[in-house]
């Protein structure tokens, strides 16, 4: 009974790996370089999951995404984000309709975007909490509450939000308990020099590219159990576990910088999605078991956005990234010990 599952999830396994190195290779017909940001997102999908992306303006976000669902045959719709968006906007509504058979009027529901498989949430914090909240509950409850009907996503159903680093005037901040939702905060960085040369040269040019699809639908929901049963060490839950409760100023176990910098730290849903996380990468760098390294690499994503500097940390310049590298660190050192 045991073996067949286990020859089943290796052959899946095995398909991801091939799968993967395809997905660059289509992914990188459009997008240059940000080959990190393409795994972290591919890892947000397969732990089934949501993931909020930062960088300023042209970056190719919205390429990126849209590149991405196509090398998935997935359906995607990009929402861009407005002061003036209402729920009913994203979510959909009834209507009244005449039936033209018995001339009776009746509701329809006609489903808004977020009835797709990738959802492009553009600038999410340009609008107001009442509609963030609408796309935050159908990101977690996976399902829309429409004239007391529920209306469920489709599935596999992964959203994707963007915010912009700057131009902050006039915007509605995501609360903390709503970042939290989101397993990552991934950074898109300026392209290297040598990068932008290339982008200059393809985005000028009157050439077409075709991107095939790689994996579907159904291989993503296998893929999503999959990554769920990868094997995982106690020492490496421990190490996990020691990494989140490090970061949790007033207590007993907190690290001293942590003290010294943190006003709040991670919950136990970063400890979770750290375990979750570091499962996917484990999978996509060709193992099937999770070690050390699989935590660290995804450490800083996670913890990005569920910890909260103070004052004292933003008046010497400490970065959330060099307060996360420390971590790591210290609770490598107390794991080893």
């Amino acid at each position: 009974m045991s073996a067949e599952p286990v020859e089943n999830d290796v052959a899946m396994i095995e398909k991801l790996r091939a799968a993967h190195q395809k997905l660059k290779k289509e992914i990188g017909k459009v997008i240059v370089g940000q080959e990190k940001v393409v795994d972290e997102l591919l890892m947000a999908i397969f732990c089934r999951s949501h993931a909020l992306l930062m960088g300023v303006p042209g970056l190719a976000k919205t390429l990126m995404v849209s590149t991405l669902a196509q090398a998935l045959d997935l359906g995607f719709k990009r929402i861009q984000f407005t002061p003036d968006l209402m729920p009913s906007d994203i979510t959909g509504s009834e209507v009244i309709q005449d039936d033209p058979v018995t001339r009776e009027r009746m509701f329809k529901f006609m489903a808004g975007p977020i009835f797709s498989n990738i959802v492009l949430a553009d600038e999410i914090n340009r609008t107001p909490p009442k509609t963030q909240a609408a796309l935050l509950e159908a990101m977690q409850e996976r399902k829309v509450s429409i004239g007391g009907t529920d209306h469920p996503m489709r599935s596999p159903f992964f959203v994707l939000a963007t915010q912009n680093p700057i131009e902050q005037e006039g915007t509605y901040p995501l609360p903390e308990a709503q970042l939290d939702r989101f397993l990552f905060l991934i950074k898109v960085d300026y392209p290297t020099d040598a990068e932008e040369e290339q982008i200059m040269r393809m985005g000028t040019s009157d050439t077409k590219v075709t991107v095939s699809p790689v994996l579907n639908g159904e291989d993503i929901l296998g893929l999503q159990h999959i990554v769920r049963r990868v094997p995982v060490s106690d020492k490496v839950f421990h190490f996990a576990k020691r990494i989140t409760r490090l970061s949790r100023p007033g207590t007993p176990e907190a690290a001293e910088f942590v003290q010294k910098w943190l006003t709040w730290g991670a919950g136990p849903r970063a400890s979770m999605n750290l375990i979750l996380a570091a499962k996917a990468h484990a999978l996509l760098r060709g193992s099937n078991h999770v070690a050390g390294d699989d935590v660290v690499a995804v450490a800083t994503p996670i913890l990005r956005h569920r910890l909260i500097l103070n004052f004292a940390a933003q008046s010497e310049g400490v970065t959330i990234d060099e307060v996360i590298r420390q971590l790591v660190k210290t609770a490598a050192k107390a794991v080893a010990a």
